[in-house]
């Protein structure tokens, strides 16, 4: 990977490597979940530790997969059955995992998952008997040139009976190129005790394909987003391009939504029915009601909004925000922990911060909420149908009545009641014969007017 931190805590979808291995062994309610890690054992552990059903083992030695393996076998009950997966398989789907768990079971053998590859240089050889059972597993650098042009492959991913598993380890060597104890070596001892090994075949090679560096780690991170993206268009989701999809949490949408291309979505996200997500959008934390409008290139984050709002296009929507039915929030408005009621419009340049806004009200451009003192936050209240200005200041704490104006310009420092119009400013004033400061210089008057 080229990287200052181990390769499982390496990213797809938002969560480490090691995180989606271990969500789907649990998916599988196993008694318990070993986890044998080498390099940075306490980081790995820091990020991935989410239960108490984990029980984390140092490898201090890196001396192969078999190696691994044997560590943690003394905290394995000999009736139990391993099936022993792999950190940096992160896509492998619970359904082949438990097949793959059930033949070992049910059958006292040996089962390893295998993969059909398209190129399988660099990969360990599956070789068959005639009939159909596992002869050998072939690591690539060991096999011969007939051997290479085998393109069943093996996933790495196995299951074993315990007791059996410590006989086979316990047999294993390293007299190979790597000088490593394989794994994969026990299927030819089992073969030669007479014990038999079962092939189970993956759906899809890509689901198994391991993450060894930057590019590879790409590759999965679309087949991820892939399958997503499928699962969502099947249950009534339009993705315009599933290409250009991400989800790095849990989305859950109901029907005819329609999602543009390249909206990120992250955390836990759910949309209402007939929900629209222009391009280029961020969604985090966030619920929107049916019929809601999300416009190109804007950005919600922890807000609940209702049904009928419209918000962007590059609107930004920070934590705590709600926003009523048919509220309107547009073009370079940011809110943070403010409250909109039905029918409210802030349609563009506007800064709505610690404020309660009632219904009905229209917020003008370049009006802000001043909700910091340079020491603590402050609340502004608005009432309904209240109409504030272009570039009004309001400076917090402040209370603005039902029904009340704000004039353009002004800055709001006192309360306002009910009906009253409000005007903050200063009284203009218009200068006779000013001249700019060009033409004076090119005059060399240095005063601003005649007379």
């Amino acid at each position: 990977m080229r990287s200052s931190k181990a390769k499982v805590l390496h990213e797809i979808a938002g969560k480490p490597l090691l995180a989606h291995v271990l969500q789907t062994a649990r998916e599988l309610n196993p008694a318990q979940v070993h986890v044998v890690v080498g390099r940075d054992s306490k980081g790995v552990a820091s990020r991935c530790a989410d239960g108490s059903d984990l029980n984390w083992i140092e490898q201090t030695e890196q001396l192969g997969t078999g190696h691994a393996t044997s560590q943690a076998l003394p905290h394995v009950d000999d009736n139990a059955t391993v099936l022993v997966v792999y950190g940096d398989v992160p896509l492998a789907d619970g359904q082949t995992l438990a097949q793959c768990a059930g033949a070992s079971a049910d059958g006292d053998c040996i089962a390893v998952v295998t993969a059909h590859a398209a190129d399988p240089t660099g990969l360990g050889r599956v070789l068959r008997n005639d009939d159909g059972s596992v002869a050998a597993i072939v690591e690539d650098a060991d096999a011969s040139d007939a051997e290479r042009r085998v393109t069943e492959i093996n996933t790495g991913i196995l299951a074993v009976p315990a007791a059996s598993l410590k006989r086979l380890l316990a047999g294993l060597g390293n007299d190979n190129t790597q000088g490593e104890f394989y794994l994969t070596d026990i299927v030819a001892a089992a073969q030669s005790e007479g014990v038999p090994v079962m092939g189970i075949k993956a759906p899809s090679f890509e689901d198994y394909a391991g993450v060894n560096d930057r590019v590879q780690l790409a590759a999965a991170e679309r087949r991820f987003q892939q399958r997503r993206a499928e699962a969502l268009m099947r249950e009534g989701v339009t993705i315009r391009d599933p290409a250009r999809f991400d989800l790095r949490g849990t989305l859950k949408a109901g029907a005819d939504c329609t999602i543009d291309v390249n909206s990120v979505f992250e955390g836990d996200v759910v949309l209402g029915e007939r929900v629209s997500i222009g391009p280029n959008c961020f969604i985090r934390d966030t619920v929107l009601g049916d019929d809601v409008s999300v416009e190109a290139n804007t950005v919600i984050d922890g807000a609940r909004i209702e049904r009928g709002a419209t918000i962007g296009p590059f609107a930004r929507l920070r934590p705590g925000t709600e926003l009523g039915e048919d509220v309107k929030v547009g073009n370079f408005v940011e809110t943070k922990k403010a409250r909109l009621g039905a029918g409210t419009k802030a349609s563009h340049l506007a800064y709505l911060g610690d404020a309660e806004v009632g219904d009905d009200c229209n917020i003008g451009a370049g009006a802000i909420t001043c909700n910091y003192d340079g020491v603590d936050k402050h609340e502004t209240a608005i009432g309904d149908r209240v109409f504030v200005g272009t570039n009004a200041t309001l400076v917090a704490p402040v209370e603005i009545g039902d029904d009340a104006y704000v004039g353009a310009g002004s800055t709001i420092t006192v309360p306002v009641d009910k009906k009253d119009l409000a005007v903050g400013r200063s009284r203009q004033r218009n200068i006779k014969k000013w001249r700019s400061p060009q033409d004076r210089k090119e005059r060399g008057d240095k005063s601003p007017a005649d007379g």
